[in-house]
């Protein structure tokens, strides 16, 4: 069976693009009649998923898996560990689900920049839900220590209140940018100048 596209994208880091792949190659090859359940990237497949934010994909994926290939490859549930905590939306325990496993040299890629990205998420969520927050709160959320989270968001501009342990979030400025168009400004003169006369 041929994974060209799959490890092709993992090569340029195109993790956004593996789930897609994933899925027509599956496609393909179960038109064809061939038996791939042994040889499929089940990791790589649900980690693709889990990447874009599809966690009814990798749920679904999840229950088409063999229970033997289950049992035969701990790093299969270790990914859907991750799905889990996504889907219960346990989100201090998605960086322990992401921590908690050996990753392979191919998953640990994918993983780590799944890691990366959903830090960043959980700080943008943060940073919208909160005025004030706890450095041990922030510390769950983000799965850093609370030294590496304190650093981290005194990077960001966060003012911190050593004797409460606890973090000021500075907001971000909210920046509209308009753009005038002179054919809609044209527009609107003609239709000021046909409303006065």
């Amino acid at each position: 069976m041929d994974f060209t596209p799959i490890k092709d994208a993992m090569t340029s880091k195109s993790y956004g693009k593996i789930a897609d792949i994933c899925d027509d190659l599956m496609l393909q090859v179960s038109t064809q009649g061939i038996a791939f359940e042994d040889e499929w990237p089940y990791t790589i497949h649900l980690l693709g998923h889990i990447y874009v934010d599809d966690i009814n994909s990798a749920r679904f994926l999840w229950k088409s898996i063999p229970p033997a290939i289950k049992e035969r490859q701990p790093e299969v549930g270790a990914a859907w560990k991750i799905g889990q905590r996504l889907w219960t939306r346990d989100y201090a325990a998605v960086h322990e689900a992401i921590r908690g496993f050996e990753w392979s040299q191919e998953a640990q890629c994918i993983v780590a920049a799944f890691s990366e990205l959903y830090t960043k998420k959980m700080f943008q969520l943060l940073l919208s839900a909160y005025s004030t927050i706890s450095i041990q709160d922030t510390a769950l959320f983000l799965g850093m220590s609370e030294d590496d989270v304190t650093n981290y968001v005194v990077e960001q501009g966060w003012t911190v209140d050593s004797a409460s342990r606890m973090l000021t979030v500075k907001k971000q400025p909210i920046v509209t940018e308009q753009k005038l168009d002179p054919s809609k400004l044209q527009r609107l003169t003609e239709y000021v100048f046909h409303l006065e006369h």
